[in-house]
């Protein structure tokens, strides 16, 4: 009896996140019949999908025992240097559009994560600091380059990704599968591929739980940590794209506390903030539970002001949650 006991309190612990998000799907789903229709679903997935990208790329930060808050205001900067270079094309096709995008994150990304990196990495700045240094620089040069107006004047194209829709049926003319949807999938099956089965994962995995220990075992604890913040930043800058290209114009103001969203949500999915500890797969799933709180207490008519209230409040919960499965795990391995 007490064996299955100890199991049953095993596969609790170990899929509580996954078992709160059918709970939340029972109860917004009896409380509001709007919820489970098609089309809120498909709302849900595409909400989700840009705190999805973001999150996935802050695990690896978190997991090497750092963290990033700047990459909301990568985010909006990549937007907008998205849209600017959009701009320069009017006539744009779909595969161009998406070209320019994906260039923009890259480059605005690959820049913004060497910075974090090389602060955090070589010159020892706290992480907490050095990011909240990018995340000054990158808003302050968001609203710099436009003036602080939006960027209008974009082809239609330019919305493929973030707006547009595929299979079209009679009940569903837009579209049933949301394109941001369907590239999110792809980016995380390769973060996840990259974060669990490749030396650069292990490697990741390894500094986080003890970077002396990496350090002495050949690791180059510096690179590393420089290749996880441009990991951070190039999905912070591709979630950004998505939302320029959603909106199908540059908002300077855009993805603000958006890095927020993301930490609870790789938290939520059991990404330890003393590092060591982390899943992509579970990041989805805590960016899952935020995505489907938010879309149902609007359902309810809760107010915005109390949602910010709510999500501050399960942002505390999952650090709690965090330091007592570590406090457990300290005294198992004591007894």
């Amino acid at each position: 009896m007490k064996q299955h006991t100890k199991r049953f309190s095993n596969f609790v612990n170990n899929n509580a996140v996954l078992i709160v998000l059918l709970l939340l799907v029972v109860f917004f789903g009896f409380s509001n019949k709007t919820f489970l229709k098609p089309n809120n679903l498909i709302n849900i997935t595409s909400q989700m999908s840009i705190n999805v990208i973001i999150a996935t790329g802050i695990t690896f930060v978190i997991i090497t025992g750092g963290i990033d808050i700047s990459v909301g205001s990568v985010a909006a900067f990549a937007g907008i240097f998205s849209t600017f270079v959009a701009k320069l094309f009017p006539g744009i096709s779909v595969v161009e559009g998406l070209a320019i995008q994906i260039a923009s994150a890259l480059l605005i990304g690959a820049i913004c994560g060497l910075f974090n990196g090389i602060m955090v990495g070589y010159l020892k700045v706290v992480p907490m600091i050095a990011t909240l240094a990018m995340m000054n620089i990158a808003r302050g040069l968001a609203y710099v380059v436009t003036n602080g107006q939006p960027v209008y004047g974009l082809s239609n194209n330019f919305s493929w990704i973030g707006a547009g829709r595929i299979i079209e049926t009679e009940r569903f003319p837009l579209g049933i599968l949301p394109n941001n949807a369907i590239f999110t999938v792809i980016i995380v099956l390769l973060m996840h591929l990259l974060l669990t089965t490749t030396v650069f994962g292990r490697h990741v995995y390894a500094v986080g739980s003890n970077e002396a220990v990496a350090y002495l075992s050949g690791v180059n604890v510096k690179k590393i940590k420089v290749l996880t913040y441009m990991i951070s930043s190039i999905l912070a800058a591709l979630g950004g794209v998505c939302i320029a290209s959603k909106l199908n114009n540059g908002q300077p103001g855009s993805a603000e506390g958006y890095e927020m969203y993301a930490i609870a949500a790789t938290v939520l999915g059991g990404t330890s903030l003393s590092g060591g500890k982390g899943s992509v797969a579970r990041a989805v799933i805590g960016a899952s539970i935020i995505a489907i709180i938010n879309n149902g207490m609007n359902l309810l008519q809760i107010s915005s002001y109390w949602q910010k209230v709510i999500t501050g409040v399960i942002i505390l919960v999952a650090v709690l949650f965090d330091n007592l499965q570590r406090e457990r795990k300290i005294k198992t391995s004591v007894k």
